[in-house]
């Protein structure tokens, strides 16, 4: 018997220019740049050639002539931060974003990137960040940066890539990130110390009558004093 073939998923940029173009006016796309993309040296990290070319090649794979907002997905070490902010604010004057953010940048990080960004006459918009119930880094002067400068921060595993859900309360199911060889939530980080945690929760949101993680995980993040979302309130990066 011949052996059935699986479609090929289709891409999320596939999906932008196929399926969600009609409804252009009513998404919110951000893009980012600032990890390896492709072989050489301007295709990593966040030169100004960089940057600008990732965004044109997004661009053209979604089928759109701008985005909403383009990140500088995290700080190179190895070019000005002065050169990476002006990458953003050409992106903005050339109409190809229509909002510069950031995302991975610590507060000292986040404090320059903003003012530059302000003097250039291009205001940081957002900042985005890892950050969840196993990930408070952001509570470390971070947040207190965002506030300070009246800058939006938005989260990234908000759900501590499915941790802060009921899928591993029973062990580590076959086909789920952790039990992938090559994922960013590993094995080992589903141990004891993080599952006391998970069941607790899980019982809280029993108790109440939620659903951990779609109604219960993200609520540290909800409460923060200022403007603080999780990424998944917004369409899903499109490139």
């Amino acid at each position: 018997m011949a052996r059935r073939r699986e479609a090929p998923k289709a891409t999320s940029a596939e999906i932008m220019r196929l399926d969600l173009a009609p409804y252009r006016d009513e998404l919110i796309i951000s893009t980012k740049a600032g990890y390896g993309m492709w072989s050489g040296p301007y295709g990593d990290w966040g030169s100004r050639k960089y940057l600008l070319a990732s965004l044109d090649q997004s661009l053209k794979r979604m089928g759109l002539e701008y985005v909403d907002i383009f990140y500088s997905h995290r700080p190179d070490p190895e070019t000005p931060v002065e050169e990476t902010m002006m990458a953003l604010d050409q992106a903005v004057r050339s109409g190809k974003a229509l909002y510069a953010g950031v995302s991975n940048y610590n507060p000292a990080q986040t404090a320059a990137a903003v003012k530059i960004l302000r003097e250039l006459g291009t205001p940081c918009l957002i900042h985005q960040v890892k950050y969840s119930m196993f990930e408070r880094t952001p509570e470390q002067g971070l947040l207190d940066v965002l506030g300070k400068e009246g800058v939006g921060g938005i989260a990234f595993c908000p759900l501590a890539q499915g941790m802060l859900t009921d899928r591993y309360l029973k062990g580590i199911p076959e086909g789920s990130r952790a039990s992938k060889a090559y994922s960013f939530l590993k094995k080992s980080d589903v141990d004891e110390s993080h599952l006391v945690r998970i069941r607790a929760l899980n019982e809280l949101a029993t108790q109440r009558g939620a659903v951990v993680g779609a109604d219960v995980s993200c609520l540290g993040s909800a409460r923060q004093p200022h403007d603080f979302g999780d990424h998944r309130s917004q369409p899903r990066r499109a490139d």
